[in-house]
């Protein structure tokens, strides 16, 4: 009974906590590009807290439904696991995904001005600009990926998310970059793994929480830590690739103070070796500690901290690249 009772109250702090982390996460990508940007000489996009928001809300929700289609997989694996598993968030996320991507199609119809009336979208225009077209592609794939989470094979959804991720990562880099295809294969490969990270932690927990069984639990945890380092050392790889391309190496240290780019980047930076730390501590506890399962504190510190730097990246996707070539 008292254990029942410590959990009732924890309830209404832990969900005004989190509410809490959704509204920081939330005012970084919408709120971040001004104070990015000040004394730098560089003009930001209009409405761009507005787009940074938005494609925020899109990598969140990619990765949530990455992550489940990765852990459920990865659960089925585990022997001794029980048969329960938690209730699935895909058609929501895919379905808010879908919200996101509209919204970011709309400011692509306008001529990426933000719309003031639905008389300034030009939807026929999307299919005459490369943009226009990925665009309409993410929006079609997440309602594709919200009708097969909801479907009796929930797990076809994967084709239409994986199309999501090759739009972005096209998307990212403009036919008038040098070596864009590369740039491309790098962004994808990131993509593809901080989804798998951040989203499999938050199911791993989930799945965790919901089974209660030392043997099982800890086995689960200990496969996705297994993952997740390579994840980890994949993430950071292809980061460092990608921001020496766009910041040559004799360049890198005067742009991470004097670009609103490279400020964010240097603020993405900081923040994922945090969650590095946290990751390693929850690894630690895992291996050595007489209960494996306390792991889970530092785990859903990771969690929280892995929210924070999907925001940062939103926003990072809304400045004007250094591209110095």
């Amino acid at each position: 009974m008292e254990s029942r009772a410590g959990a009732d109250r924890s309830g209404p702090g832990r969900a005004v906590a989190v509410l809490v982390l959704v509204g920081v996460g939330a005012s970084i990508p919408l709120l971040g590009p001004s104070p990015a940007l000040h004394g730098t000489g560089e003009a930001g996009a209009p409405g761009s807290g507005g787009v940074a928001l938005l494609r925020t809300v899109l990598f969140a929700a990619l990765s949530l439904s990455v992550g489940e289609l990765f852990v459920r997989r990865l659960a089925r694996s585990v022997p001794g696991a029980p048969p329960a598993a938690p209730r699935g968030w895909s058609t929501a996320a895919n379905s808010v995904g879908f919200v996101a991507a509209l919204g970011l199609a709309c400011v692509v119809a306008t001529g990426n001005l933000v719309p003031g009336g639905l008389a300034d979208i030009d939807v026929g225009g999307l299919y005459g600009s490369r943009d226009g077209r990925l665009a309409l592609l993410e929006v079609n794939a997440f309602l594709a990926a919200a009708l097969c989470a909801a479907s009796a094979r929930p797990g076809t959804q994967g084709w239409p998310l994986a199309a999501v991720m090759v739009a972005e990562a096209l998307r990212a880099h403009p036919t008038t970059e040098h070596s864009p295809l590369v740039g491309s294969g790098l962004t994808l490969v990131h993509l593809v793994c901080a989804s798998l990270w951040a989203g499999g932690l938050l199911y791993t927990l989930r799945t965790l929480r919901l089974w209660r069984r030392a043997e099982a639990g800890a086995a689960l945890l200990g496969r996705y830590a297994r993952v997740a380092a390579v994840l980890l050392a994949a993430v950071t790889a292809t980061g460092v690739c990608s921001s020496l391309r766009r910041m040559p190496p004799e360049t890198v240290l005067g742009q991470l103070t004097d670009t609103a780019y490279g400020r964010v980047l240097l603020a993405k930076v900081i923040l994922t070796a945090g969650v590095a730390a946290l990751a390693l501590w929850a690894r630690v506890r895992l291996a050595r500690a007489q209960d494996p399962l306390t792991a889970c504190s530092p785990a859903r510190a990771e969690l929280y901290a892995l929210g924070v730097v999907v925001a940062v990246s939103g926003l990072l996707t809304a400045l004007p690249v250094p591209i110095r070539w």
